[in-house]
């Protein structure tokens, strides 16, 4: 038990400690932590402060894990022709087998060898030809679990008026906070009337550039309001608790028109540029389209990571093409396990 002595915030001499203690919401720096966990405070005073300290090293080592998860995933693509094994895959991201194993299936909810299947081009093949004909029936495959249901189902989409989005964005005001996923940190901001970008962030400064870059002359604030934290419930797989989630976006009629038909494809499926194209009746359309899927802003909640080349191919992603792997897979691998 750590009870020597407590602070007063006052003290001149602790006051780099008191900057860090008095505002709970920090997002802790790693000189931070080292400032806490070389000062010993009294336990009744400051007890919720090793808490904190607790919570940020969890999500550093989710944020660890799944980036190793993403070098295996990348290792297996690269040298897919041999079929790497779990010991060398492990021996590649420096883990043991057993760790190795452990955290990739407590991510995905299955094995790394059934995982495999989910990610190679035969099996997407497969979804492609046997799912078009009813992906996007308006009575989709009547049983779906409840994790598989269409996104249109609880997301709305209503595109910014000129007015709204004029001289850079100067009439909007932005809420934006940092978050964890299944596959990395994300950004999400949101306006008064729904979620306006929502990316992931390996580096959360450059991000946040990119989020200006959008909108140059909003007046933005770093708070979680309550539309983040409905959009963020899509990655706790407690789908009951979605309310309906909106999204509010810049874009034209025709980029809006796609990402409406992006939200029909249900988890565990997958589609072509060539499909959308044709389910907007505009057949020839399958480059404009990939333009449009390629500037969707919103990551996940508009899955525009399900589509892929007519080959088979996943292709490329806003994000990395070995996060889109990593998506579809575990998409397929919680999809799999649920039926």
């Amino acid at each position: 038990m750590i009870c020597i002595v407590s602070i007063n915030l006052t003290n001149t001499f602790n006051s780099s400690i008191a900057g860090v203690i008095q505002n709970t919401s920090t997002d802790y720096t790693h000189n931070d932590l080292q400032k806490l966990s070389n000062f010993r405070v009294g336990q009744q005073h400051f007890h919720f402060y090793f808490y904190a300290i607790k919570i940020r090293k969890m999500k550093e080592q989710e944020q660890t894990n799944f980036s190793r998860i993403a070098e295996a995933i990348s290792y297996i693509k690269d040298n897919f022709k041999t079929q790497p094994g779990l010991d060398e895959v492990a021996e590649k991201i420096h883990l043991s087998p057993f760790h190795f194993q452990r955290i990739f299936t407590e991510w995905a909810g299955v094995s790394p060898k059934k995982f495999l299947q989910y990610i190679s081009v035969g099996y997407a093949k497969n979804i492609l030809k046997n799912k078009q004909a009813t992906l996007f029936d308006a009575a989709f495959e009547t049983g779906l679990s409840g994790t598989s249901r269409l996104h249109d189902l609880f997301i709305n989409i209503e595109g910014m008026t000129p007015g709204e989005f004029i001289n850079g964005g100067e009439n909007l005001f932005i809420n934006y906070s940092y978050a964890e996923s299944p596959f990395g940190n994300i950004l999400v901001a949101s306006t008064a009337r729904g979620i306006c970008h929502m990316s992931f962030s390996d580096n959360e400064q450059e991000a946040l550039k990119a989020l200006h870059k959008s909108f140059p002359n909003a007046k933005y604030k770093q708070m979680v309001d309550l539309i983040q934290q409905k959009a963020l419930y899509i990655f706790t797989h407690d789908w009951s608790k979605l309310s309906k989630i909106k999204l509010h976006l810049k874009a034209t009629d025709f980029q809006l028109k796609v990402w409406e038909t992006l939200l029909k494809i249900p988890m565990g499926r997958l589609s072509t540029y060539g499909n959308i194209a044709k389910q907007i009746n505009i057949p020839g359309a399958s480059r404009a389209v990939g333009s449009a899927i390629g500037s969707n802003p919103i990551a996940f909640l508009i899955p525009c990571h399900r589509v892929i080349q007519s080959s088979g191919t996943f292709g490329g992603y806003m994000w990395g093409s070995t996060r889109k792997t990593a998506i579809i897979g575990w998409e397929a691998a919680k999809t799999f396990a649920e039926q």
